[in-house]
């Protein structure tokens, strides 16, 4: 080995030991390092649990409030307070899809509901008298009656019996025992306890339903944090009811233990259909007399008994008539007392010219001194009245009778339908023809109910005269084609066209509209209305829109007009009773026509 490379070695060899003696420094201070922090660790370890316990408290309240906003609630609606039920005894009312805001009474294990709830919601043929205490049902021949806290009533007279009181009163509120609704009212109903509830169904046939595909709460409103109604067992069915606007996700139903809630689509089947049967129930036919012919009727206005004695002027003067309705019956007080004009030979004569005589009582002659109200709503005095009428009938052989009540308003609306009931009953029992006047349909005289007197009466006419009154503010047609077709359309959506009768009138209205713009006018028989075109040189134009002709004249700063009856309007008129296939035409009044009327009619009414 050379000097040179000996050196070299050890040189290397000295550097090799730094190096070394480097890595063991490097080593001893990391260890040192090592153990500083060891030392600092005690101290750090508080804050690391703390960080890491936020850090877990953190989550848990995330995952708390996604719970809490995304998973369903558990809880239980109160169905007390659901049903609005103040007490022990009150029981909430459904009927059909439809919670009420009346409630009935749960006595002794039966269900009562107000008579008012009877009324309105499932048959409004029961009648209560407020006044006597007395509850009421008029069937085809008999009238069924009730006294509260009886168990007794009375069908034409004769007493039947149940084991509950029929009626029960709490103030001025009266409940009666939906079992003895049920004896004479078709449907079926279910109710529970705890809370007090009842199902009443009158509506059958085919109702929409959804299946629970597992068991399903149903919820007050459409949501899963909403409060639970009820469970749906997993194969139950429920009723699918309408929402007034459509909810994605939920469907709105009515359970079979009564509840009306929500449940959520993907729990239920989709919809189907289930039939409701309908029980057995006998429901009453209410019979009535039905002429073979087209009846052609007229009225004959008679003021005192002289004036009977004009029947046979009146008669000479027609053709083809097949009824005569004489004003001879008036309501003379609140009692239900009459005063009659009634004729035998009157009957007698129009007999023997096979014309029939239909009685007309009214309530117009002592408008001033009677109340209807007082008269209809009261027991004693309705009944006073269909026996002093039908006695009336009896004693003279009339053929009918004709109901003209013309100042019948909403609160004597009830009693009027109940007392035509009634009549009804006995004209039924003697053969007797019932025939009931009103208005052209509008909203003021709703509640006449045509649709009821269609059941009752015999013949539904129909007034189609005084478009205008005699005392409007503005001149106009006693009875514009328009107006006559509107009253017949409207009339027949509620009563068959076999029972009405269209009335037309004799008479037209001349009128004046002076220059301070005060109007009067004055009812004309169809010859005086043609002396007044005559008198002032006016000659009259056919105006298709009233199917009339018209004049107008002026005369020293007042205009005077007229819509006129005459053959040509009148036959108009008689086209919409062939039209609309109508039981018959009727007039106002007789002697207001001339003889040529009657040929136009024959080629209607024949």
């Amino acid at each position: 080995m050379t000097r040179d490379e000996k050196e070299e070695r050890e040189e290397l060899e000295e550097k090799e030991e730094r190096q070394e003696k480097r890595a063991k420094n490097a080593g001893k201070r990391k260890r040192r390092s090592r153990k500083r922090r060891r030392r600092r660790n005690p101290q750090m370890i508080p804050v690391v649990i703390i960080v890491l316990l936020i850090l877990a408290v953190g989550a848990g309240l995330t995952g708390k409030i996604l719970y809490d906003k995304y998973s369903p609630s558990k809880e239980l609606a109160d169905t007390t307070e659901y049903f609005h039920l103040e007490n022990d005894q009150e029981i909430a009312v459904l009927v059909n899809d439809v919670m009420l805001e009346d409630k009935g009474r749960l006595i002794d294990g039966r269900v009562y509901l107000n008579v008012e709830t009877v009324f309105q919601h499932l048959n409004a043929r029961f009648y209560w008298d407020a006044s006597e205490n007395t509850y009421l049902y008029a069937l085809p021949t008999e009238l069924v009656s009730a006294q509260v806290g009886s168990s007794e009533y009375t069908v034409a007279k004769a007493k039947q019996s149940t084991d509950y009181v029929i009626l029960r009163a709490d103030g001025e509120d009266v409940f009666v025992a939906l079992d003895f609704v049920g004896q004479y009212t078709n449907f079926t109903y279910e109710y529970w306890e705890d809370p007090n509830h009842v199902h009443i169904v009158d509506t059958f046939g085919e109702w929409d339903v959804v299946t629970a595909q597992k068991k399903v709460q149903v919820r007050y409103q459409a949501g899963i944090k909403s409060p639970i109604l009820t469970t749906a067992e997993k194969g139950s069915t429920m009723f699918v009811l309408e929402e007034e606007e459509e909810i994605d996700e939920w469907t709105r139903v009515l359970t079979k233990d009564g509840y009306i809630g929500y449940v959520r689509d993907k729990q239920i089947s989709g919809i189907s259909q289930e039939m409701l049967q309908e029980p057995e129930f006998a429901e009453p036919v209410y019979t009535s007399i039905a002429k073979d012919y087209t009846v052609n009727l007229s009225w004959h206005q008679v003021t005192n008994k002289d004036a009977n004695d004009n029947i046979y002027r009146v008669l000479a003067n027609t053709k083809g008539l097949t009824t005569v309705s004489p004003t001879w019956f008036f309501l003379s007080d609140n009692d239900g007392n009459i005063e009659s004009l009634a004729d035998q030979d009157y009957v007698n004569y129009c007999h023997q010219n096979n014309v029939e005589v239909w009685g007309l009582v009214e309530d117009i002659t002592y408008k001033d001194t009677i109340l209807d109200y007082e008269i209809f709503s009261k027991t004693t005095s309705r009944q006073r009245l269909v026996n002093n009428l039908i006695a009336q009938a009896i004693q003279y052989g009339l053929d009918g009778l004709n109901l003209d009540m013309e100042f019948i308003n909403e609160d004597s609306a009830r009693g009027y339908l109940q007392f035509i009931r009634e009549l009804s009953i006995m004209c039924r029992l003697n053969g007797i023809i019932l025939s009931v006047d009103n208005y052209v349909p509008a909203p003021y005289n709703k509640f006449y109910n045509r649709a009821e007197q269609g059941v009752f009466a015999d013949y539904v006419i129909i007034m189609g005269y005084d478009e205008t009154p005699r005392n409007s503010d503005t001149p106009g047609s006693v009875a514009s084609i328009g107006f006559v077709e509107s009253g017949i359309q409207n009339t027949l959506e509620e009563v068959p066209k076999e029972k009405v009768i269209n009335a037309m009138p004799f008479y037209t209205r001349f009128w004046r509209t002076d220059e301070n713009g005060e109007v009067t006018s004055e009812a004309l028989g169809m010859d005086s209305a043609d002396q007044k075109a005559v008198n002032n040189s006016v000659e009259p134009v056919w105006d298709e829109t009233t199917g009339q002709y018209y004049i107008e004249l002026e005369y020293e700063g007042s205009i005077y007009q007229m819509w006129m009856e005459e053959e040509r309007s009148i036959e108009e008129k008689l086209k919409l009773v062939r039209q609309y296939g109508l039981a018959g035409v009727a007039s106002w009044r007789l002697g207001f026509e001339r003889a040529g009327i009657w040929d136009i009619i024959l080629r209607y009414v024949n």
